[in-house]
């Protein structure tokens, strides 16, 4: 041991004070030295335990190397295992064969159960998914499902839009249709008052020109025992003719027309003479004359002029009757501010024919009147506007200039207006009727005349004078009080009615 520790260096210890090591290189020399007597002391256990019992103790006087025995190798000696060895160490083998299957089964469980777990898990992930799917597919089924019935509702709501349009175009055709069957049945109505008043005819209302006037006389010069035509018949013809109510410059047209004939010896007998007067009368009454109350604006302006007297209030109620009942929307103007009640009864008129009027006060200007009758009538769409006209005596000139400032007023209401003037006649006046007329045509341009009060008189033969001297045609023939009585005049009719 002496010897294994001497032939161990030790290394210098230092001195503490010296420069170099210090106190640091004291320290490492001392841990040092006990790190080498630790592994010497390990060193010596092994040895020990290699070599059994310990060495006799050293001798005095023998060394170190003399006192340790040399190395004796032991024998080996196998014994065979005892039988409970035997038996220990085969029920130490079976239960480690029992541990290892019980590893195995174990194993084998938990295999079963990883792969049960996962069958079970696919499965359950498959019906998973397959919930997922049937939700996916429910969904887009729904959603499918939810566009269906918005179509459907959208078609429902179309389907519903369609019948609610339809079912107001069949209530809008109905109150149409109804309307219409109103309308149809009033202007049925109308027409059976009318034909349940129905006028007189021309010919009766001519009777008396027929049976009492020149036509009497005519008759008579013509009718009896034949004769021939000669200078004296002719004589009879002129005598007839002129005082006649036809005029002069007529009565002279037929008379010259008579001798020609005769010179040409183109009439043998007095029916030749009385075919030659009518066909030359039939061609001075055959002017065009409007009858419809329609042709201009709209509204068609009609102005009437005449003295007071000759029935002008009367003509335009029955005109106004007339185009009602034929559908029109009828306005009347009360433009007589001068004559007493004139408005008023105009406004009796306009209420019995079913119109509307414009009235002013007594005394204003008659133009403003009309102005305003016009203005209202284009404004909200009449058809026909009848102006009424002061009438005083037609010998008063302010009369002619007042109708002038009318018309003129009636042109700025609606340019181009009136589209008629019509001068009303009273056929009772005879040649004073012709003079009359002359002078409203020089004044105002008169289109058309209404001749009144035929019925009353015997001097219906005023017609012929008037066509013939002025070139204006008779509208309007009045035979009788009623509506229908105020007859368009027809010049066939007429010569029918003076010569058959």
């Amino acid at each position: 041991m002496k010897t294994l520790l001497a032939q161990v260096p030790v290394p210098p210890v230092q001195d503490v004070q010296s420069g170099d090591g210090g106190l640091v290189g004291t320290v490492v020399a001392i841990v040092l030295a006990v790190a080498v007597v630790v592994l010497m002391v390990l060193a010596l256990r092994r040895v020990m335990k290699r070599r059994g019992p310990a060495a006799p103790p050293k001798l005095p006087g023998q060394t170190l190397q003399q006192t340790i025995p040399e190395k004796v190798e032991a024998p080996k000696v196998v014994l065979p295992p005892s039988e409970l060895e035997a038996q220990k160490q085969a029920q130490a083998e079976a239960k480690r064969a029992e541990a290892d299957a019980a590893k195995a089964k174990l194993a084998e469980l938990e295999a079963q159960k990883a792969q049960a777990e996962a069958a079970q898990r696919a499965a359950i992930e498959a019906e998973q998914q397959k919930l997922r799917d049937e939700a996916e597919a429910a969904k887009k089924e729904a959603y499918r499902a939810q566009k269906a019935a918005e179509a459907e509702a959208k078609e429902r709501h179309k389907r519903e839009r369609e019948e609610a349009e339809r079912l107001l175009r069949e209530e809008e055709a109905r109150k149409v249709a109804e309307a219409a069957r109103l309308e149809a049945e009033r202007k049925e109505a109308e027409r059976r008052k009318i034909e349940a008043e129905a006028g007189q005819t021309l010919a009766v209302g001519l009777a008396k020109t027929k049976r009492e006037g020149f036509m009497a006389r005519l008759n008579g010069l013509f009718g009896g025992a034949p004769k021939a035509i000669d200078e004296h018949t002719l004589a009879e013809l002129e005598e007839v003719l002129f005082t006649a109510d036809i005029g002069v410059k007529t009565a002279s047209r037929l008379v010259e027309l008579a001798r020609e004939k005769a010179k040409a010896k183109e009439l043998d007998q007095p029916e030749k003479l009385k075919a030659v007067i009518r066909a030359e009368v039939q061609k001075i009454v055959d002017l065009k004359a409007p009858h419809g109350l329609q042709g201009g604006g709209p509204p068609h302006v009609i102005m009437v002029v005449g003295v007071n007297g000759a029935g002008k209030t009367t003509t335009i109620g029955k005109l106004a009757a007339k185009a009602k009942a034929a559908g029109k929307k009828v306005l009347l103007g009360a433009g007589d501010t001068f004559r007493a009640a004139a408005a008023e009864q105009l406004d009796v008129w306009a209420e019995r024919a079913g119109v509307d009027i414009v009235k002013g006060k007594e005394d204003a200007d008659p133009a403003s009147v009309v102005f305003d009758a016009v203005k209202k009538g284009v404004a909200e769409g009449y058809d026909l506007v009848i102006a009424d006209t002061a009438g005083r005596l037609h010998t008063k000139a302010n009369l002619m200039e007042e109708l002038k400032k009318v018309r003129r007023v009636v042109d700025k209401a609606l340019p181009g207006a009136p589209h008629e003037v019509l001068l009303v006649l009273d056929s009772t006046n005879g040649q004073n009727a012709i003079i009359q007329a002359k002078q409203f045509q020089e004044a105002v341009g008169v289109t058309s005349i209404a001749l009144t009060k035929l019925d009353g008189t015997a001097k219906g033969g005023v017609i012929i004078g008037i066509c013939d001297e002025l070139k204006v045609p008779v509208a309007w023939a009045g035979v009788g009080e009623k509506v229908a009585d105020l007859r368009p005049f027809e010049p066939k009719e007429f010569v029918q009615a003076l010569f058959d």
